[in-house]
């Protein structure tokens, strides 16, 4: 009968090819590129939201020879500024400041996100570092610029007061959380931990709300994010499928789904 100890050798298992086929998926998301001057540009899978334009990060030997520079070459800036958004808004300068004490990258005055590795080994996860700060960075710049009324926040809204008046639970609605980058919640739940809500009304406030989540994370704040998008049509299908690993849940608007999720997690966090 076959097997895979016939078939590969002993101590070959079916994991062990899972494991190089996914290796080999996750590697052909990056496109490198040998550029002049001993530059690597690396193609990333991210995107910067709404623009379908992927992340580069570039990769240089330091000057001085001691380690590598890695930078996206002020991109997250310029794609900023092309969409409407202010790099030097009160907002960017905060997060730039929070990002500097949590994180090896580094915005710079010449509006470049850069992280320095001194040793080839660390190169690698710093291009994943700065990939995720340039769509952090562009998040928080163009967070005033793209967000709209709508029915929806208003549906959501009524959903959350009708529930919070039945429960005698708390809550606030448009509060700026205690992060940097000055970004706000759509409503705010008191609970254990507190239900942080997101109207996810574009592709860029899901992202708010991953940002959000992760922010809480790195400083160990205590909350439970919850993306609500009207339809995954309203953020993207792509991106609504990943937001649910960089929230706590990502969901679409159904008012009585809604309504119990809040009711059965009023007292206690999400279950």
């Amino acid at each position: 009968m076959w097997n895979f100890a016939t078939r590969f050798g002993p101590g070959y298992s079916l994991t062990m090819v899972i494991t190089g086929d996914l290796k080999k998926a996750i590697c052909s998301l990056f496109d490198v590129h040998q550029d002049e001057g001993g530059v690597q540009r690396i193609v990333t899978p991210l995107e910067y939201p709404g623009s379908n334009d992927n992340i580069v990060v570039r990769v240089r030997p330091s000057s001085d020879g001691n380690g590598y520079l890695i930078d996206e070459n002020g991109e997250a800036a310029f794609y900023s500024m092309l969409n409407g958004g202010d790099v030097e808004s009160e907002a960017v300068g905060r997060w730039a400041e929070e990002l500097s004490t949590i994180s090896p990258v580094e915005f710079t005055i010449d509006e470049k996100l850069t992280a320095h590795a001194e040793h080839e080994r660390l190169v690698a996860p710093y291009i994943f570092r700065v990939a995720e700060a340039a769509q952090q960075f562009y998040t928080v710049a163009t967070a005033r610029g793209d967000r709209h009324a709508s029915d929806f926040k208003e549906r959501l809204k009524e959903v959350i007061h009708d529930v919070c008046t039945k429960l005698n639970m708390a809550y606030e609605s448009d509060v700026e959380l205690p992060i940097a980058g000055g970004l706000k919640a759509d409503h705010v739940l008191e609970a254990r931990e507190p239900l942080i809500i997101i109207a996810a009304t574009s592709p860029t406030r899901l992202l708010e709300a991953e940002v959000i989540y992760m922010q809480y994370r790195a400083e160990k704040k205590s909350g439970v994010v919850i993306a609500v998008a009207e339809s995954q049509a309203a953020v993207g299908k792509k991106q609504y499928e990943r937001a649910g690993y960089y929230t706590n849940r990502t969901l679409i608007f159904h008012p009585e789904a809604f309504g119990k999720l809040i009711s059965a997690n009023g007292g206690s966090g999400l279950q």
